[in-house]
């Protein structure tokens, strides 16, 4: 009675069907082109295409911003709204919501 007299490991008794899956297992996880490390570059392939999306419309917003900054309305617009400045004579009031006002604990 042999090892491969088992009806389950008979095909391994072919020389041809052991050298075919010992190279696919090669193949798919030793080898320097393995499929595992084309996943690994793939993943890397998407973040990257991610960040490349990102940079481009954070480039198109600045765009935007320089081109607001180039007149002079968009200059006082920008002091006006971001920094709080004012002309000579003038009153500013700052409205806040309640909603948009960070809750403070209370040690009571």
């Amino acid at each position: 009675m042999g090892i491969f007299d088992n009806k389950y490991l008979k095909p391994f008794k072919n020389i041809y069907l052991l050298v075919l899956i010992v190279f696919v297992v090669w193949m798919l996880f030793f080898d320097a082109h393995s499929w595992l490390f084309h996943h690994e570059l793939n993943t890397d392939k998407k973040e990257l295409e991610y960040q490349k999306d990102h940079y481009k419309n954070e480039m198109a917003k600045d765009n935007k911003a320089i081109k607001e900054l180039s007149t002079e309305e968009g200059v006082e617009r920008a002091a006006r709204e971001n920094y709080y400045m004012k002309k000579p004579n003038e009153d500013i009031f700052i409205i806040e919501y309640e909603d948009s006002i960070a809750k403070q604990k209370q040690d009571e």
